[in-house]
């Protein structure tokens, strides 16, 4: 009886002390991740000011953070594991055996996360940019790892995916800083094209958000010799918050400055010859 009391109290005692040790490890974990965790917070925010101070392109900047913040918590928490007792070596493989099971369930997200930090690195366009990309036409509003947003001027968010947008054409209008905005219009045969021409130019001259430097003069050519009439071609330069000023109220005052001055639309016109019966 004796014997089986001291194993019964053996026993009991050899679990208390597991407890014991497996609980005041808990708890320092517990604490080390909270601590942690309030540290990572401390030294991101530190970071975002240094990047604001320094300059640095408010497109990288999210996802340098994002990253940075992915890899201190990454680091906190194999740090906890040791604490615990899990070798640091089997958590790392668990690491990337979750990793590469995350990454074959996101094949596609992975190649919009690649085309996202293309965009950052390589900066075909920023914030702020107005460009052109698969069907949308606007200003840049976000660049994140894995989609692009753009405000249109019809004021829709577009949310396009990175993917999408390094697999198409990117025009970037804002590169130059300015744009030239080419507006055709046309007259009938026989009327003044050197008029048409003085006339239009004077509305670009004196349109304020045309721009009238030396290297970005607005000028008025000859386009084309069409159908019905002359095709000639408004060439003004304006910056990029102007385009839709100078695209529509500019235009409009071409077709009333040449309304005022007498010259008519081209209409169809036919010759028609004839000849004489023998």
């Amino acid at each position: 009886m004796e014997t089986v009391t001291e194993s019964l109290s053996s026993f009991y005692n050899t679990i208390a002390t597991g407890i014991g040790d497996w609980g005041l490890k808990l708890i320092g974990a517990l604490a080390a991740l909270i601590i942690g965790l309030w540290i990572v917070r401390i030294i991101l925010k530190g970071i975002s000011r240094l990047f604001e101070t320094k300059h640095i392109d408010e497109t990288l900047r999210p996802f340098l953070i994002t990253l940075l913040g992915f890899t201190l918590k990454a680091l906190v928490i194999i740090s906890i594991a040791g604490i615990v007792g899990v070798p640091t070596a089997s958590f790392a493989a668990l690491i990337a055996g979750v990793g590469i099971a995350i990454g074959a369930a996101f094949n596609g997200s992975l190649g919009h996360l690649a085309s996202g930090i293309m965009l950052l690195i390589f900066k075909p366009f920023k914030v702020g940019d107005l460009i052109k990309t698969n069907g949308a036409f606007g200003f840049v509003k976000e660049i994140s790892v894995f989609v692009t947003i753009i405000e249109t001027f019809q004021n829709e968010t577009e949310i396009i995916p990175n993917g999408a947008i390094t697999a198409n054409k990117i025009v970037n209008l804002t590169k130059l800083g300015t744009l030239r905005i080419d507006m055709p219009f046309a007259i009938r045969y026989g009327a003044d094209i050197k008029k048409a021409k003085e006339i239009v130019l004077n509305v670009l001259n004196n349109d304020p958000n045309i721009l009238q430097t030396s290297d970005k003069k607005a000028r008025v050519a000859v386009n084309n010799l069409g159908i019905n009439g002359v095709e000639l071609l408004a060439l003004p330069y304006a910056k990029c918050e102007n385009y839709w000023d100078v695209y529509w109220d500019t235009k409009q005052a071409i077709v009333e400055a040449l309304g005022e001055a007498g010259y008519e639309a081209p209409l169809p016109q036919r010759v028609v010859t004839m000849t004489k019966e023998s």
